[in-house]
C-alpha cells in the first residue's frame, strides 16, 4: 500500500477540501460587511475567529494559517474604518485573533505530522503483512484459485487465519488454516506455519509427511518460543491440507480439527467430511500414523470452498450464525472469484459490516 500523496503535502489539502475554503472566506467578507454597517457600539470582530477554526477541520496548516492571516487582516481593516487601531478594544481583539490562529495552525501542524508517520508506520505493516501472507495466485497448475481474508482487528490485514498454495510433483497443494486466538499475536504462528509449508514444497513430500511436518514446526515454535506451559494448554491449529490432482478428478485431503470444506458440483453442495479427522496440530507430538489422507471426486466445473470457523461463526444482529451452505445454495454460478465476491458482500451484509473474529475464504476450480 502506497502513502496517500495527499497526506504527505505540507498543506494537507485535497481537491474536495480547496471548494471548503469559500466557507471560512465568506465568514470573514460577512463579519466585515456587517461590523462596517453596525453601530459603533456593536463589535462582530470575535466571531472572525471561526475561520481560522473551521479551515483546521477541512484543511492542512498552511490553508489554515492563510485563513487566519485573512481574518487578522480583516480584523485591521474594521478597526481602521471605525475609529483606528489605537482604541484599546480593536488592538486586543486583533491580539486575541492572532494567539488563536498562531494555536490552531499549531494544532493543525501536529496532527498532519502525525498522520504523515501513521501512513508510514501503515505502509510498513501493510507490507510486512503481504509478505507473511502472500496472496495466492490466480492460477497454479491446473486450477483457478480466488481468496478472501477479513482480519478482526480493523488496523491489520491478517490475522490467524491463514492459507498458501504451492506445486508439488503431480499436483496442487493447498493449506487453509486457523490459530488459536487473532491479532498480532497469532500473526506470528500463522507466518511459522506458512513457511513450513512454503519451505518443504521442494521435498515433495506426501500428505501424511507435511501434515507431521507443519504439527512439528507448531510444536518446535511454541515449546522454543512460546514456553512450556503455552505449548502444552493453549496453542493449536485447526488446518486442511490438500494435494488436487494433475491426472485424475480426485483430491486427496487431510483434515486436522478445521471446518470441512464444500463442493459445489451441478448445483449441489456437498461437505467433504473426513471419516478420521486428526487433531489440530500443535496439541501432541507429531506421529505420521496420526493423519490420514481420503479421497473426494472433485471435477472440472465443480468449486471447491475452503473456509476458517470466522466465516461460519460469524452472527448476525439476532445471533444467529452465517448459514454457508444455504447461500452458496443462493449463488448464480460463474467464475471463483465472482463466487469470492458474492459471499464478501452477503457476510458484511448478515454481520452488519464488522467481522469479530478474523475470516478467510478460498476458492478453486480446475481449469478447462
Amino acid at each position: 500500500m502506497r502513502v496517500s500523496p495527499d497526506l504527505t503535502r505540507i498543506g494537507g489539502e485535497t481537491r474536495s477540501s480547496r471548494a471548503l475554503f469559500a466557507v471560512p472566506l465568506v465568514i470573514i467578507l460577512a463579519v466585515m460587511v456587517i461590523d462596517l454597517n453596525s453601530p459603533p457600539t456593536v463589535h462582530l470582530g470575535p466571531f472572525l475567529i471561526a475561520a481560522p477554526a473551521i479551515t483546521a477541520s477541512f484543511a492542512g496548516a498552511g490553508g489554515t494559517a492563510v485563513i487566519g492571516a485573512l481574518a487578522v487582516g480583516a480584523q485591521i481593516i474594521i478597526g481602521v474604518l471605525q475609529g483606528g487601531l489605537s482604541t484599546a478594544n480593536h488592538e486586543a481583539q486583533i491580539v486575541v485573533l492572532i494567539v488563536i490562529s498562531g494555536l490552531v495552525t499549531s494544532f493543525r501542524y501536529a496532527t498532519d505530522r502525525h498522520r504523515r508517520r501513521l501512513s508510514q508506520v501503515r505502509s510498513v505493516a501493510v507490507a510486512a503483512q503481504e509478505v507473511l501472507l502472500r496472496p495466492l495466485p490466480e492460477r497454479i497448475g491446473e486450477l483457478r484459485i480466488a481468496s478472501l481474508y477479513l482480519a478482526a482487528d480493523e488496523e491489520a490485514q491478517i490475522g490467524g487465519d491463514l492459507y498458501a498454495a504451492v506445486r508439488t510433483e503431480g499436483a496442487t497443494r493447498l493449506v487453509i488454516g486457523d490459530v488459536r486466538g487473532k491479532g498480532l499475536a497469532a500473526i506470528g504462528d500463522a507466518a511459522v506455519l506458512i513457511g513450513a509449508f512454503q519451505g518443504s514444497a521442494y521435498r515433495n513430500l506426501s500428505l501424511p509427511d507435511i501434515a507431521t511436518h507443519l504439527n512439528s514446526a507448531m510444536c518446535w515454535n511454541w515449546r522454543h518460543v512460546g514456553g512450556e506451559e503455552r505449548y502444552f494448554l493453549e496453542s493449536f491449529v485447526t488446518a486442511v491440507v490438500l494435494d488436487v490432482y494433475d491426472d485424475g478428478p480426485v483430491t486427496g485431503m487431510v483434515n486436522c480439527g478445521h471446518p470441512p470444506p464444500l463442493r459445489l458440483h451441478k448445483g449441489e453442495i456437498a461437505t467433504l467430511d473426513v471419516d478420521e479427522p486428526a487433531v489440530p496440530l500443535g496439541l501432541e507430538e507429531p506421529k505420521e500414523r496420526d493423519y490420514q489422507v481420503e479421497m473426494f471426486r472433485f471435477e472440472y466445473g465443480d468449486l471447491l470452498v475452503l473456509h476458517t470457523d470466522g466465516v461460519i461463526e460469524a452472527r448476525d444482529e439476532s445471533g444467529a450464525f452465517y448459514p454457508l451452505p444455504e447461500r452458496l445454495a443462493g449463488w448464480k454460478g460463474g467464475s471463483p472469484q465472482s463466487l469470492v465476491d458474492y459471499l464478501h458482500a452477503d457476510l458484511l451484509r448478515h454481520t452488519g459490516g464488522v467481522v469479530n473474529d478474523d475470516a478467510a475464504i478460498v476458492v478453486i476450480a480446475r481449469c478447462a
